[in-house]
C-alpha cells in the first residue's frame, strides 16, 4: 500500500533537500508547490502569491491520489506551517483511507542562517531554482511557522 509522507519545517530548513533523498531512495514521486510555483512565474508574484499557492497545494493534492492509486508513494513538499495545513491534509488522506505520515525537520537557528545564507548565494549565482529570502522575508516566515507537536510527528530530523 502507498503512503504520503508530509515534510514540515521552516523555509530554508533542508526540507527539499530531505525530500529529494527519500525519492532517490525509493519508489516515491515528489511533489512540490515551490517548483511548480518558480517554473510558472519566477521569484516575484505578488500579492497573488497565497491565492497560487493554495490553488498549487489543491491540485497536488488531487494528481497525488492518481499517483498513490498505481501504488507509488508520494512526498509533498510545501512545508506544512500551521497546524491547520497539517490537519486538514492529513485529514483529506485519513478520509481515503491512505497512509499519511510527517516529517519534520527541525533546525537551529544558527544553521537555519547559514542555510539561508548559502540558498541565498546560490540563487544569486544562478546555480539553484529556489526563493531568494532576504532578513524581512525570513522574520515574516519564522512568525508564520508553528512548530509541530510531538503527537504530530512520525520522523524529526535534525540539523545543527
Amino acid at each position: 500500500m502507498s503512503k504520503v509522507i508530509l515534510i514540515c519545517g521552516k523555509i530554508c530548513s533542508g526540507k527539499s533537500a530531505y525530500a529529494k533523498r527519500l525519492c532517490d531512495g525509493g519508489k516515491a514521486v515528489l511533489l512540490s508547490v515551490d517548483e511548480i510555483m518558480l517554473s510558472l512565474f519566477g521569484q516575484h508574484t505578488g500579492e497573488r502569491h497565497d491565492e497560487y499557492a493554495e490553488k498549487t497545494k489543491n491540485y497536488l493534492l488531487e494528481k497525488s491520489l492518481e499517483i498513490l492509486k498505481n501504488e507509488i508513494n508520494v512526498v509533498l513538499d510545501w512545508g506544512f506551517w500551521t497546524k491547520r495545513d497539517r490537519n486538514n491534509t492529513k485529514l483529506f488522506y485519513a478520509s481515503r483511507n491512505i497512509e499519511c505520515e510527517l516529517h519534520y525537520i527541525a533546525v537551529d537557528s544558527e544553521t537555519w542562517q547559514e542555510f539561508l545564507y548559502r540558498r541565498n548565494k546560490a540563487v544569486e549565482a544562478g546555480t539553484e531554482k529556489a526563493y531568494f529570502v532576504d532578513a524581512n522575508l525570513a522574520a515574516k516566515f519564522e512568525a508564520r511557522f508553528e512548530e509541530p507537536d510531538e503527537e504530530e510527528i512520525d520522523k524529526t530530523v535534525r540539523h545543527g
